[in-house]
């Protein structure tokens, strides 16, 4: 909002300028016209430039020196030419000046980032941990960021775009109840996130008008930046790194963290439920990993020693399988059980 306030004075001062000193013997409404729509110019030459990297403006400025020098050859040679008409050289003249300096402005922001300059940027300096991260709505509403970036695990500044604030902000309003506590709890750990000594956290009032999906806006944000995106849609995922963003899954963080199980090990689980499978018991590791146990299913209720079998990973996550080595009264029962089902 401040940006815009700044812009505001500064197209209001140019208009009154305009209209007090009357240039070009206009008149004072003409010429405040004049100056209102120069700072309306300038604003939105200003807009882009921000947009641009460093790379494209050094690009734009040597193509368009490169488009001067061709523009005063082809002017000199034209010069010579006795059989043109004033008038027509004139024109020829000008024609090949815009004509050289649009094309070499064009051509060197485009192939700017093909340049290899004796600077670098900031950006270019920074480790590649030091870079931005972009929050997108579903790693907010996710909650486990807030505890993420306490820890200290993410370094640098936290992003947060003004189009994110939007989106959060209708899912916070939203009739469906769930959507709406999901939605206030995103902005509840935005401000504690704020209010946190250490942890740095800018909103970005850049937009895309032109974009209409959130998760474009942000890739292509984080082009801009560079910042890597921080998220855990897995749409998302896909795509940003298919256009060359850096993205950070906290999905994929949750089960890098969870422990290593090798068959043969031994583990203590509780058992909450029984399992699909006949006499089998169900337990979950504290990161939420399910168990999955066999000779288990009498000893719900009970924290038990079991011995890993087998390992499965799944889309979903991990799985554990094991088995209860019970005593001998449980084997005892468990035949009874296994008599009784084959009877029926």
């Amino acid at each position: 909002m401040g940006l815009w306030l700044l812009r505001v004075a500064f197209i209001a001062s140019l208009t009154t300028a305009a209209y007090v000193t009357t240039p070009f013997y206009m008149s004072a409404s003409s010429a405040a016209l004049f100056g209102a729509v120069v700072g309306a110019v300038v604003i939105l030459l200003e807009i882009n430039i921000r947009r641009c990297s460093l790379k494209t403006l050094v690009g734009g400025l040597i193509g368009t020196g490169a488009g001067l020098v061709a523009a005063l050859l082809v002017s000199l040679i034209l010069r010579s030419l006795t059989f043109l008409s004033t008038n027509t050289a004139g024109f020829l003249q000008i024609l090949s000046l815009l004509v050289f300096v649009y094309a070499g402005m064009v051509i060197g922001s485009t192939r700017g980032a093909l340049f290899k300059f004796g600077f670098s940027s900031a950006s270019d300096r920074l480790p590649e941990q030091r870079f931005a991260k972009l929050l997108d709505t579903s790693v907010i509403i996710d909650g486990r960021i807030g505890d993420l970036v306490e820890t200290g695990f993410l370094e640098g500044e936290i992003l947060v775009p003004e189009f994110v604030l939007r989106e959060l902000q209708v899912i916070a309003d939203s009739d469906d109840q769930t959507r709406r506590n999901r939605g206030r709890r995103g902005l509840d750990i935005l401000q504690r996130l704020q209010k946190k000594a250490g942890i740095e956290v800018k909103i970005i009032e850049q937009d895309y008008p032109e974009i209409k999906q959130v998760d474009l806006k942000l890739i292509e944000m984080a082009r801009e930046l560079p910042a890597k995106i921080v998220t855990n849609d897995l749409n998302l995922n896909k795509v940003a790194q298919l256009r060359g963003v850096k993205v950070l899954n906290i999905n994929e963080l949750a089960n890098a963290m969870k422990a290593v199980v090798l068959p043969g090990e031994s583990m203590q689980v509780f058992i909450i439920k029984e399992g699909k499978e006949y006499n089998q018991g169900v337990a979950y590791l504290d990161d939420g990993t399910m168990v999955v146990i066999d000779n288990a299913r009498r000893m719900i209720g009970r924290t038990v020693d079991i011995q890993v079998t087998s390992v499965l990973q799944t889309t979903a996550g991990k799985m554990i399988f094991g088995k209860f080595q019970s005593t001998a009264e449980g084997e005892k029962e468990n035949e009874l059980d296994r008599h009784r089902v084959s009877r029926l």
